[in-house]
């Protein structure tokens, strides 16, 4: 029977792996620790391996990986950066990801939290919680329909966002990518450059993948560039923005608020339980403790529908690279 290793398995993935295990007779071994030096030796006698990771892996993983017969590694993830293709290559492993698994999801948290902002969320909470129940100015927001919104990437959940923002709420979009997508143009405007998107925007809203030309795209200078008062959503990638010049864009108000579902420090930390043990990175300290902020840990893509594709996607593939040499989900 095939066997498959599968890497930081989460409680409410467990269901869904069963699922399909049992649906393809395969035999899977489930593990709640990520794939490192110091587990790698676990995944001998296995077939096939998925992963959920988010840390790099060491060359001896690759090569331990290589040694023990292992063909590919299934991510369980659109995100595939923390992998190096060339040692892949160098020990002939196949890299896959999930590249669609809810853009939907995706897109209603987005749009959610764009809301939220624009409704002055945390700060109504907030007074609220010290029993100030007064209708003031510091709360005063406007209708999202009589807002501009500009939307830097329109794939599967850019376009969903721009949809739910131009034919839910009657907002007008416009948007930039370096594809024109023309069957996106009966709800959004194209613009020829980013900064000509972003200018007049009392709303921005990132979707674009991380690469290296992407890497600080939201940077100071770009920052500059926003609508004083506008506000700024990233579900995409942390390494989009530089968190530094974000923080300096609010404190000198060209931002009135941002929310973050990623950030460039994640990594080790999202998702993790530091409850008791703190956290020493000042800057994700200085995000959770400000109301101008909100951010959260990854969590766009979180709903049932999004895990069970996660896990059925990633083990297809699996199964693809042991039967057939290939898959069509292999990124490398």
């Amino acid at each position: 029977m095939t066997k498959i290793k599968l890497f930081g398995v989460r409680e409410e993935d467990v269901p869904y792996i069963e699922s399909w295990a049992n649906q393809h007779q395969v035999e899977v071994d489930l593990d709640a620790e990520l794939l490192t030096v110091d587990t790698v030796d676990r995944v001998q006698g296995f077939d096939g391996v998925s992963l959920s990771q988010q840390i790099e892996l060491d060359e001896e993983v690759y090569k331990k990986l290589n040694e023990y017969g292992i063909k590919q590694i299934a991510q369980r993830s659109a995100g595939f950066d923390c992998y190096d293709f060339e040692l892949a290559e160098k020990y002939n492993l196949i890299i896959s990801n999930v590249p669609s698994y809810s853009p939907h999801s995706i897109a209603e948290y987005t749009v959610s939290q764009a809301l939220n902002l624009i409704r002055n969320f945390n700060d109504i909470q907030q007074k609220t919680a010290e029993y100030d129940f007064r209708w003031q100015p510091a709360i005063l927001s406007r209708s999202i329909k009589d807002l501009k919104v500009a939307v830097i990437g329109t794939g599967r959940i850019g376009r969903i966002v721009a949809k739910i923002f131009s034919q839910g709420f009657g907002a007008e979009v416009v948007a930039y990518d370096v594809i024109q997508h023309k069957e996106n143009e009966s709800f959004l405007t194209y613009k020829s450059t980013l900064d000509e998107a972003i200018k007049d925007a009392d709303i921005v809203t990132v979707h674009i993948p991380a690469t290296k030309d992407s890497t600080y795209l939201f940077n100071e200078e770009r920052f500059n560039t926003f609508k004083k008062g506008s506000v700024f959503i990233n579900c995409a990638r942390g390494s989009i923005v530089d968190t530094k010049a974000l923080l300096r864009a609010l404190d000198n108000g060209t931002i009135k608020g941002a929310a973050l579902d990623t950030y460039e420090g994640e990594k080790g930390l999202f998702p993790s339980d530091s409850r008791g043990k703190g956290i020493k990175d000042e800057i994700l300290k200085q995000l959770i403790a400000r109301k101008d902020v909100i951010i959260s840990p990854h969590i766009a893509f979180y709903t049932d529908d999004a895990v069970k594709n996660l896990i059925v996607d990633a083990l297809d593939a699996t199964l693809d690279v042991i039967n057939n040499g290939d898959t069509a989900l292999r990124v490398n």
